[in-house]
């Protein structure tokens, strides 16, 4: 679809600006109340509007785990997707009545499961006379109003993502994603739906999309020269009192970013990444946003605007369809307007509801493709490899990894300026539950070491900054004093750091001393039995989302790119496993890392 100003006006001129009818007038719970000094003849009048909100969906429909073949379930029992979000839209669309609810959505739709992968690389949408995308269907089968784009949506490029919004019959919002030489929307800003009342005067509620800026860097193969993406305060600033002034009584805005404040990729942009809070302190005129982003759960969030005085109520309704977004919106006519009285937000868990069969029945032979492609034997391995206590050990599983990495960058360097440099590799521990049997294994077995879409590149480093890499790595650690016993359960995750921001990096041999201050824990660091030369250069196969600055480490974003691929590293390690045919994992496991406490190992 092309990115001019013409076809943007065009489509917006076909829906008014974005305006669309949200039904006549259903079953209202609105009440009157007298007004002073009138006697009670004139009565105030009042409607009742709820919003509904999902985001970082990530592919799921099914209430089902395509690397271990079995049903969901994580330690507190949450179920995923979009069959059991159908059964409580349905729910709150009876309780409130269907023409007094929305639906919307805050993006990361189209990425995270075997299902989206395989409808992006296996059965493409993008082919000549491809499938329907399994999210569109599902979504407009449940009747969504709209949907923010978020920065997964460009994994698989350009031309999936704009397949995937022909085929919603829903708009995707992103009033921050510019095309690169117009500087003009390159997706639809906003939506305004009518929403019938029984009081004569419908109700405008606007929907305003934003997506997250570290698209420019996460995915900056994939838009560099083609989008650009500014910063959600500013463009949410232009944009919002450009809805008012067009007569929005509600204004919601979907943001694809989270309310923390904070980026994790460090100041490779002048943007934050995680800026739906600032949004809603600094931008007047916003009554709600819908997070997204950051897979967290939080039902109801109040945050003052500085210039307006008003309170913004946001929610984020977790990942992967787990929990729905109530925001319950009361509004009162008064002024010859309908003015937002009250606000309140709350999520419900799809753990609570069986799935919907109307999805399950509509997307059963496209969940049946994806079981059987996912569990083709690819090869064997020599011993059973699991990721259970690779958070704090040096474990084969990912040990595999880096040597497969490592390998592929050796490959791709050969005959270049660097190729007789030494090569070393970083991974993480992306799922504790990850696991290669003894014997044949599958595709979704392999695929379940990297359940991220990322890339392989080769960047430059040196013996000075890769020691400042690991330092940084290790804040992951609970500082634990010598002699105190130690748990397992409790020794990860410092700081909130995340498992796959935890990197180990294979190449190099060093100790972890959990019970000095972060910053100075990586001791006997060696390379090949010698004290690493802080001068020396090495090559670091690394994964895209670091060395764009995911994670802020060191040096990283910054050093010379030597190579890069645009295929998925599980892709790369699934490809390996069928040309090898064999896993020996006697041929790259070997501890090369321990956590000790002054000198001692822990384990």
């Amino acid at each position: 679809m092309p990115l001019n100003r013409r076809n943007f006006l065009e489509r917006t001129a076909v829906t008014g600006a974005g305006v669309a009818l949200a039904g006549a007038v259903g079953a209202v719970p609105a009440e009157a109340e007298g007004l002073a000094g009138d006697g009670g003849a004139r009565r105030r009048k009042r409607y009742a509007l709820t919003v509904m909100g999902t985001t970082d969906l990530h592919g799921n429909v099914f209430n089902w785990d395509y690397f271990t073949d079995a049903e969901f379930d994580d330690k507190a029992h949450n179920d995923v997707g979009l069959a059991k979000i159908s059964t409580l839209v349905r729910q709150v669309r009876a309780e409130k009545g269907r023409r007094n609810t929305l639906l919307i959505d805050a993006g990361d739709t189209i990425q995270g499961t075997q299902l989206s992968y395989y409808y992006a690389k296996v059965d493409p949408i993008t082919g000549a006379g491809g499938p329907v995308h399994p999210m569109a269907r599902a979504m407009n089968t449940i009747g969504y109003d709209a949907a923010a784009v978020g920065n997964h949506e460009f994994n698989y490029g350009i031309p999936t993502l704009r397949k995937f919004e022909e085929q919603c019959d829903f708009p995707l919002l992103a009033a921050n994603a510019l095309d690169a030489k117009s500087l003009r929307p390159a997706f639809r800003p906003y939506v305004i739906k009518r929403v019938c009342t029984p009081h004569g005067r419908d109700v405008k509620v606007a929907i305003l999309g934003l997506t997250n800026p570290g698209i420019a860097i996460w995915d900056k193969a994939n838009v560099q020269g083609k989008m650009v993406f500014p910063g959600l305060e500013e463009q949410a600033a232009k944009w919002v009192p450009k809805l008012r002034s067009m007569g929005a009584d509600v204004v919601i805005v979907a943001a694809h970013s989270g309310s923390s404040g904070t980026s994790s990729y460090g100041d490779q942009l002048p943007y934050v990444e995680n800026a739906a809070a600032l949004v809603a302190e600094r931008v007047p005129g916003i009554d709600a946003i819908l997070v997204g982003h950051a897979h967290t759960e939080i039902p109801e969030y109040r945050v003052t605007n500085k210039e307006s005085g008003k309170q913004v109520v946001l929610s984020e309704p977790l990942k992967w369809g787990q929990r729905l977004t109530l925001f319950d919106f009361g509004l009162v006519w008064e002024r010859g307007r309908w003015q937002v009285e009250s606000v309140s937000a709350k999520v419900l868990n799809s753990n609570t509801v069986a799935e919907d069969r109307r999805i399950t029945d509509l997307l059963g032979k496209e969940h049946r493709k994806v079981v059987t492609y996912v569990n083709q034997v690819i090869g064997t391995s020599s011993a059973v490899m699991s990721a259970a206590e690779a958070a704090y050990k040096d474990t084969p599983i990912i040990d595999f990894i880096n040597h497969v990495q490592a390998e592929t960058v050796k490959t791709a360097l050969a005959g270049s300026a660097y190729a007789s440099l030494p090569v070393l590799s970083q991974a993480s521990c992306f799922s504790r539950t990850a696991s290669v049997p003894s014997g044949k294994v599958t595709i979704r077995e392999v695929a379940g070491l990297y359940p991220f879409e990322n890339t392989l590149e080769a960047r430059l480093l040196t013996g000075a900054q890769l020691r400042a890499y690991l330092e940084f790595s290790a804040h992951y650690y609970v500082r634990t004093a010598a002699g105190v016993p130690v748990d397992p359960a409790k020794l990860t995750n410092a700081e909130s750091i995340p498992d796959y921001n935890y990197d180990v990096v294979s190449g190099l041999s060093y100790e972890i001393d959990i019970a000095k201050e972060p910053g100075s824990r990586i001791v006997n660091l060696s390379f090949q039995g010698k004290p690493l030369d802080d001068a020396a250069q090495f090559v670091l196969a690394v994964n895209n989302y670091r060395a764009s600055g995911g994670g802020n480490f060191p040096h990283v974003a910054r050093a010379k790119q030597l190579w890069a691929n645009s295929e998925e590293i599980r892709n790369t390690i699934i490809g390996w496993v069928k040309a090898k045919g064999a896993i020996d994992v006697g041929a790259f496991a070997s501890v090369d890392w321990k956590l000790t406490r002054d000198g001692v190992p822990v384990f």
